[in-house]
């Protein structure tokens, strides 16, 4: 799934049941992460950490979705495993995984090639992360390999990033940004729209090269 594409309407089952995707996603934005199979100690701490910061995606009007490969009631004894791991989770497991044990959406999603859905090895590769906007397009693509756990702060920075630069649409944010730090104003806005647009200043940085790009605001 490239940058811009819409994320197809599929249907699954779930651990909360059935759910076709668009309806279930209905005016939220989703993050959409993906695993190589259950039981598995990296993505147990992910989809433990994720449910502990379940209150931080709905603030920001954002559905979490898991996706694994093995069958539903593998799923549920997962489930159960990452809450006795996470203790933190509070009350019930907050959000669906979805059961793919053919592969079948991994592949119609761009994570394996259909002729490779049965290998053991690529299907290691199943680790991908989309964030979906409410118009169904994504967004943002992160790809881990098994070693390397995600980090949930950072994809809660994505989403504030995305989500103001959709607001304000002349902005971006540089790196390392959190929120309320700097941002940048976007080469296509003037100076005297910039003006306008930020009446309580922006700073203009001198470059060597002298091609005047970078200005940067906090008064957004």
């Amino acid at each position: 799934m490239r940058l811009g594409a819409t994320m197809p309407n599929f249907k699954a089952e779930t651990t909360k049941g059935p759910i076709s995707f668009h309806e279930w996603q209905g005016n939220s934005w989703v993050v959409l992460f993906s695993h190589p199979s259950d039981f598995t100690p990296v993505c147990t701490t992910e989809l433990g950490r994720i449910a502990v910061h379940q209150p931080e995606f709905a603030k920001r009007n954002t559905k979490c979705l898991a996706h694994s490969v093995d069958p539903l009631d593998s799923h549920v004894d997962w489930v159960n495993d990452i809450k006795s791991y996470c203790l933190d989770i509070p009350g019930e497991f907050p959000y669906p995984i979805i059961a793919d044990p053919t592969r079948d959406l991994a592949v119609s999603l761009g994570m394996l090639d259909e002729d490779q859905k049965k290998d053991p090895e690529v299907g290691k590769t199943i680790r991908a992360l989309f964030i979906i906007s409410p118009d169904h397009k994504v967004r943002l693509s992160m790809f881990y390999p098994m070693s390397t756990g995600r980090n949930v702060d950072e994809i809660l920075r994505t989403i504030d990033s995305l989500q103001l630069t959709d607001r304000l649409k002349v902005v971006a944010t540089p790196a390392n940004w959190t929120p309320g730090t700097k941002v940048m104003i976007l080469p296509t806005v003037t100076d005297e729209d910039a003006h306008k647009l930020f009446p309580k200043g922006f700073d203009k940085v001198s470059m060597p090269s002298g091609v005047n790009y970078v200005r940067t605001t906090e008064n957004y």
